[in-house]
Order: C-alpha cells, then sequence, then structure tokens
C-alpha cells in the first residue's frame, strides 16, 4: 500500500517559521503541507499542495482532530466512512489508543493519517495494527529535521539479501533488454533487483566502474530482458517494459540497504541475451541479461561480469516466498518456470 507523508508546518506563529517548514518539505520530497489561513502564497515556491487549517477544519473532505480526551476519540470515530482523511494528533497515545482508531477505520473507505514527532514514532504508527496509518504528517518546529522522515515512506529500509550459486550461463536468441537510467548517483555494489521470477530478485550492479572501453555511468542500471520484474518502493514489483520517466525505483546496495530514486528515461534495444539460472539450494531461478562486460551481479566477493560468471560463483539475491498479483505480494502458490 502507497502511504502519503505530509508535513504540519501551521504550528509556527510567526509566518517566516511556517515558510521554513513548507521550503523543507518541498526539498524533501514532501508534496503537501498544512498552513494557515493567510499562507496561500506559499504555493509560489514550488509544486505543493496546501491544506488550510481552518481550527481543524481542512475541507469538506479532510479533518485535524486534536485528541485530548475520550470525547475526542469518539468524535474521530464517528467520522469514519464520512470523510475521505481523518488525522489525528495526539501528545498522549497512552490515553487514545491508536489501535482502536485504526480498527474503526479499517475497511469504512476513510484514510487515517497520525502526526508523528519523530521517525521512531513515525515507524511504529506504520506497523500498529498490522496495517498501520495511511500516512503521516511530520510534526515539528525544526525545518532540519523534516528531511529525515522522507525515507521512512518510501519504505528506505534494508532488506534480506540471500546467497545463491550460480548453475549455468547460456547464450539465448538476440532480444529487447531495457536500460535504467535514474536520477541518482550510484556506487560500486549499488543496483537494481532484477529477476525472471518475482521470489529471486538478483542484484544487478549499475555502470559504476571504468572497465578500459566505456566510461562509467554511475546512473544507469543494464538491467535485463523487457519481461523481467525489477523491485519498486514498498516491495510491489513492475516489469522493466512499464518503467516510464518519472517513475519511483528502488535502488539496493550489497547490505541490503535501501533509497528511492526515479527514472529519468530507459532505453529499450535489441542486444545478445544471456540466460543465468542459480539456486538456494532447494529451488532454481533465473534472470536473463544483456552479453556485455559491463553487465554485473554483485556477490560477496564483489561485483562480477557475467562475462567472467561461471558454474559455482556466488551471487546475492532476494528470495520470497508466495506470488504476485499486478506487483503485489500475495499469500498464493505460483510457480514460475
Amino acid at each position: 500500500m502507497d502511504r502519503e507523508l505530509w508535513v504540519r508546518a501551521d504550528k509556527p506563529d510567526n509566518k517566516e517559521k511556517r515558510k521554513e517548514l513548507v521550503i523543507s518539505a518541498l526539498e524533501s520530497g514532501v508534496c503537501t503541507a498544512i498552513v494557515r489561513p493567510g499562507d496561500e502564497d506559499f504555493a509560489e515556491m514550488g509544486k505543493i499542495d496546501l491544506k488550510i487549517n481552518d481550527n481543524g477544519r481542512i475541507s469538506d473532505t479532510v479533518e485535524l482532530v486534536e485528541l485530548r480526551t475520550p470525547e475526542d476519540q469518539d468524535r474521530a470515530m464517528a467520522m469514519a466512512g464520512k470523510k475521505d482523511v481523518v488525522i489525528l494528533d495526539s501528545s498522549d497515545w497512552t490515553i487514545i489508543p491508536l489501535e482502536n482508531l485504526i480498527a474503526k477505520y479499517r475497511n469504512s473507505g476513510t484514510k487515517v493519517f497520525a502526526c508523528a514527532d519523530d521517525t521512531e514514532q513515525a515507524k511504529l504508527y506504520l506497523q500498529t495494527l498490522e496495517k498501520g496509518v495511511d500516512g503521516i504528517v511530520i510534526n515539528t518546529l525544526d525545518s532540519n529535521k523534516v528531511r529525515s522522515f522522507a525515507n521512512i515512506i518510501s519504505g528506505n529500509e534494508s532488506v534480506d539479501l540471500s546467497v545463491v550459486e550460480v548453475l549455468e550461463l547460456r547464450n539465448i536468441e538476440m532480444g529487447d533488454r531495457v536500460c535504467v537510467d535514474t536520477v541518482s548517483m550510484m556506487v560500486p555494489g549499488e543496483g537494481m533487483l532484477i529477476g525472471s521470477q518475482a521470489s529471486c530478485l538478483f542484484l544487478v550492479q549499475s555502470e559504476s566502474e571504468d572497465n578500459g572501453y566505456v566510461a562509467a555511468r554511475p546512473f544507469r542500471v543494464n538491467a535485463g530482458a523487457v519481461h523481467a520484474y525489477v523491485m519498486g518502493p514498498n516491495g510491489r514489483t513492475r516489469y522493466l517494459a512499464e518503467l516510464r520517466s518519472g517513475d519511483p525505483i528502488v535502488l539496493v546496495d550489497k547490505d541490503g540497504k535501501t533509497r528511492t530514486s526515479a527514472v529519468g528515461r530507459c532505453k529499450v534495444e535489441q542486444r545478445p541475451l544471456i540466460l543465468m539460472t542459480a539456486t538456494d539450494g532447494e529451488n532454481t531461478y533465473s534472470t536473463i541479461l544483456q552479453n556485455a562486460e559491463t553487465v554485473k551481479l554483485v556477490g560477496p566477493d564483489g561485483a562480477i561480469s557475467v562475462f567472467k560468471l561461471k558454474a559455482g560463483d556466488k551471487v546475492f539475491a532476494r528470495i520470497e516466498a508466495g506470488g504476485r498479483h499486478f506487483g503485489m505480494k500475495i499469500e498464493e502458490t505460483i510457480r514460475e518456470i
């Protein structure tokens, strides 16, 4: 599920302080800010959706509820199914249990957001009752703290990488392969998770190393054939052929740490392809890559070009059970061969 991130910029009495919070939101990729009446001119600073807080009433469909008493909780619960979004703010969640409100809003058609003072609070709210809240509203007077929240919503946490053993590399027919150029510079050991089966995505390194023939292009991942999956935000997969300029994409390093970037452009070209198969000791997985020196998989001993890769070599992959439906993980037995 895609989560939303807003910033509460209406709290400072000083307009310049409120403006600083909105600027920090823009610089951090946060596209929605709650402001006061009279702050409408902040829209001139960039493309941002300003929500005017008029004593808790944001609009006909969005309400901000300050939770201080059990009566406030009752009022918030009564809004389930009647508002598009209800934003909850409490200085003491032991008095007003967030679990009660999340349970009430579930399947009501109303999104529930929670105000968070720091990233640890935000993480907790996103995990409460497993589903968590639908969005986080950054609740700080310090504009410097806004940026730290950006990765929370993007799901930029670590993924578990397993070591798999290469079984075979085999030249196959020419085909359409995708080069993904991002808006970010990557480093050796960092790239994207790519695979022919959603259950096993291999760590394909960016072109971040010179090879003596072609200059490094650390913004690029020569990802593989058009049919392959690539991991996107929130653990969802996309087909490489679907990616378009501006789409979010997840970058992963050799330690499993992730960050979100965006696609700058994709280049689809006919190239010679190679099929690689590997095993985790129980199952066999595969991916199809361009047969080129610059295409490298990342393993425990560093990046290895597909030119030099051989049976018995070890590479990193993300392995998970279950299947996929429209890119989302589902608990269903699906065999992809």
